[in-house]
């Protein structure tokens, strides 16, 4: 018997879903494409909200930026659930490796004595800056339009909050619960923390979503990430013998490398729609930099003394250039 093997071609009806054919053309959709494009809810909400019965569940009136199509802001990370999670996993695995190294060889134990307290009065503190960097992103994401936007703001405030849980971490391998006990009376009267405490709960009370992002987002992370873990951890502390503490913080580097990357690319997407984007941004960050600058000054003096003003202003000179490459100018 001879049996004749063929191969038949079956082409599928349908290439993808109707709402991303319409936008992309009738072909197969990534998973970023389709977990993230057209899916934000904008009709057939059936109520108002009581607190503010003008505005619509979610209205793009509440904030000041006018985009003619929201999705045009996409992370280009494309990060949607799965690689978002699985990104953070094999982060989480190299951080999990430094601290048992650290742990396991007695890292901790052998700081110099002076670092170890600087390493505490200016890490511990930051876990309560961070927590506030989740709330402030969760609104954003909870306020803000379309899902292209939202979305990664929520995994950015996922990423603040698990920050937070390194610093206690960090506190509790090199100071024991005493440590986390005197970072919180540290960032609640502490003279040198009140003005980036004060920054922090003005943030709170922001209605505008955008100009949350750039408060948080593009002000104060620009110069605190660079300040704090590349200028003071990875560069003075483990210059003078304090390598562990750049070990036990490096996912801070590493993460805010990464998301630089989708900060820049949204404010950029956000100018160039219009000039009056343009102008109400440049407006925004030169007014949140600012006050972000002046509120790190104190704390930066906590580890560098004297040095901290010109160390703060090298930062701004920093975010400055990063900016005007996006088309921000402050």
């Amino acid at each position: 018997m001879q049996i004749d093997l063929r191969t038949v071609s079956i082409e599928p009806q349908r290439q993808t879903f109707d709402h991303l054919a319409r936008r992309f053309g009738d072909k197969p959709a990534s998973r970023y494409q389709e977990g993230s494009y057209d899916i934000q809810a904008a009709e057939n909400l059936h109520y108002l909200p009581t607190w503010d019965p003008e505005q619509a569940l979610y209205d793009t009136r509440i904030t000041k930026i006018v985009m003619q199509d929201w999705y045009a802001l996409k992370d280009p990370r494309q990060f949607y659930y799965s690689t978002y999670t699985l990104a953070r996993a094999r982060q989480q695995d190299s951080t999990e490796a430094n601290f048992d190294f650290v742990e396991s060889r007695g890292l901790a134990d052998m700081l110099p004595e002076d670092l170890r307290t600087i390493a505490l009065n200016l890490l511990v503190p930051l876990r309560h800056a961070a927590w506030g960097a989740n709330m402030h992103n969760t609104f954003i994401c909870g306020y803000g339009f379309g899902t292209t936007f939202t979305q990664p703001c929520m995994y950015h405030a996922m990423d603040q909050l698990g920050i937070a849980q390194y610093l206690s971490r960090v506190g509790l391998l090199l100071g024991d619960t005493a440590a986390l006990n005197e970072g919180k009376a540290a960032w609640m009267d502490g003279a040198a923390w009140q003005p980036l405490r004060h920054y922090v709960e003005d943030c709170l009370v922001l209605r505008d979503p955008f100009e949350l992002f750039v408060a948080q987002n593009v002000a104060l992370d620009g110069l605190l990430y660079p300040l704090v873990y590349e200028r003071i951890v990875d560069d003075v502390l483990a210059k003078r013998g304090g390598s562990a503490v750049a070990m036990l913080t490096q996912f801070m580097s590493d993460w805010f490398g990464e998301t630089r990357k989708w900060v820049d690319a949204v404010m950029r997407t956000a100018a160039a729609e219009s000039e009056p984007n343009r102008q109400l941004l440049q407006e925004w960050t030169k007014k949140w930099s600012d006050r972000a600058a002046t509120t790190l000054r104190p704390v930066a003096a906590l580890a560098l003394g004297p040095a901290a003003d010109e160390a703060v202003n090298e930062e701004v000179i920093a975010l400055t250039a990063r900016l005007k490459k996006i088309g921000i100018e402050i």
